[in-house]
Formats: C-alpha cells, sequence, structure tokens
C-alpha cells in the first residue's frame, strides 16, 4: 500500500504539473453545462431533474477519458521511463492501480465541477436527489471503465496520439453498443442472441439504468469486471516489457 500511495501522488502530480489536468478540467468545465445548456435545454424542460446533463455526459466522457489516461503507460514507455518503474520495488499491480486512481480521482474532480448545476435545479425545484446522486454514482463508474479500458490501451504504444485514438474508437464501441439504431440493425442482419449480447456488453445500456435512479447487481458486477479486465490487460503488455526497451 505505502508503494501504491508513493505511485498514486506521483501520478496525481504529474497531471497536474503539466497542462493535461487542467486543460481537462476546462473543458469538461465548459462542456458539459453547455451540452446540458444549449443542446439539452435543461431549464426549458419544465422539470427539476439533469436529465439533460447525463443524457450527453457518456459521450463526452467517451472522448475526454481516453484523453485523460493516453499518457499512463505511452509516456513512459516514449519517454524510457518505464524500465526504471519495473525495476523499482513497487509491485506490478500497484504501480498499474495507482495510474489508475489518480487519473479516476482527477475524472472526479471534472464531475464534482458540475454540482452547480445540482445546485441550481434545487433552488428552482424539487427534484428527486436521490436519482441524481445515483446517476453520478454511475457516472463516476462509466468513467472508471473509459479509463481502466483506455489504460489498457495507452499500454499498446509508446505513441499517445495512437494510444488516444484506439481507446475513443473503443469506447465509443461500448457506447454505441446499446444505441437502439445499432441494435436494430444487428437484429436485422443477425440472430437475436447477437443483439441481446451486445446490448449486455454496452456501458451506455448499464448507465442508462443508474441514471434512472436504479443501481442493480448486475450494473455494479459489469463495472468492476470492465475496470478490473482493462487493468489486467494493461498489467499483462507493461509485464511483457520487462527488458524489452520500448
Amino acid at each position: 500500500m505505502t508503494a501504491l500511495w508513493a505511485v498514486f501522488r506521483r501520478e496525481l502530480a504529474a497531471y497536474f504539473e503539466t497542462p493535461l489536468a487542467w486543460v481537462f478540467l476546462s473543458a469538461f468545465a465548459i462542456a458539459a453545462p453547455s451540452f446540458a445548456w444549449h443542446v439539452g435545454g435543461l431549464f426549458e424542460t419544465g422539470r427539476a431533474d439533469l436529465a439533460p446533463l447525463f443524457d450527453y455526459l457518456p459521450w463526452l466522457l467517451m472522448v475526454l477519458m481516453p484523453a485523460l489516461a493516453m499518457r499512463a503507460w505511452a509516456e513512459e514507455r516514449e519517454t524510457g521511463t518505464l524500465e526504471m518503474l519495473l525495476a523499482a520495488p513497487i509491485p506490478l499491480w500497484a504501480a498499474a492501480l495507482a495510474k489508475f486512481l489518480a487519473a479516476w480521482a482527477v475524472s472526479g474532480i471534472a464531475l464534482v465541477s458540475s454540482f452547480p448545476l445540482w445546485i441550481a435545479i434545487n433552488y428552482l425545484g424539487n427534484p428527486d436527489n436521490a436519482a441524481i446522486a445515483t446517476a453520478y454514482f454511475g457516472a463516476m463508474l462509466l468513467a472508471a471503465g473509459y479509463l481502466a479500458v483506455s489504460q489498457a490501451l495507452s499500454a499498446t504504444t509508446a505513441n499517445q496520439v495512437i494510444a488516444f485514438v484506439l481507446a475513443m474508437g473503443a469506447c465509443l464501441v461500448l457506447t454505441a453498443a446499446g444505441l437502439p439504431l445499432v441494435l436494430d440493425a444487428v437484429a436485422a442482419r443477425l440472430p437475436g442472441a447477437f443483439a441481446d449480447g451486445m446490448a449486455g456488453l454496452s456501458a451506455l445500456s448499464r448507465f442508462d439504468s443508474m441514471r434512472r435512479g436504479v443501481i442493480s447487481l448486475a450494473d455494479l458486477i459489469y463495472f468492476l469486471s470492465l475496470i478490473a479486465t482493462g487493468l489486467a490487460i494493461a498489467m499483462a503488455l507493461i509485464d511483457t516489457r520487462r527488458g524489452g526497451g520500448r
């Protein structure tokens, strides 16, 4: 745990010592309310809820989480510091988990920046705050799932741009797989079991139930499995780099 905490502090400090965290937080703080106000019509719906924010949040996270995670392992490989990290007396699982938790902490700060919308909704009406809190919890899990997948793909290359493109493509698949348009197209060409399987693998479908205020064990298992799988793949890929250069 001491090693994990040390790497966590190192990674979190690295985000804020470069423009990455500041640009990320600024982009989220501007984009999230902009989507809610101008696209979702937050104050024009006549309802005291944050549905317009959570309607577009998965698509925003789909882009921003890969941008946040692209440096996780690609930068280590690009700068040649990966070998030093692997040679340090730190378990690989602790390094991978610490990198994930540091990025997740930054994403949590970004989500907190949207709390003024929650306060405004309470000032204007009487929303279901338990449902909103559940939706934020779901958003944190969704961000964690995207981060884990993105960090796994960051471990495949020393180029951060390539890592970003690969990760955004993977997150797009996880998001779009649950859209009715996609499911209908698959069901029209393939047996219904394929469409059901895609719906079950979709992060968007899992998040949709949480944004309605429902937390199910199946959804929790899905996100925890997605996170664990992403971290396991990242560790496996990085472990193959021991003594192998970039």
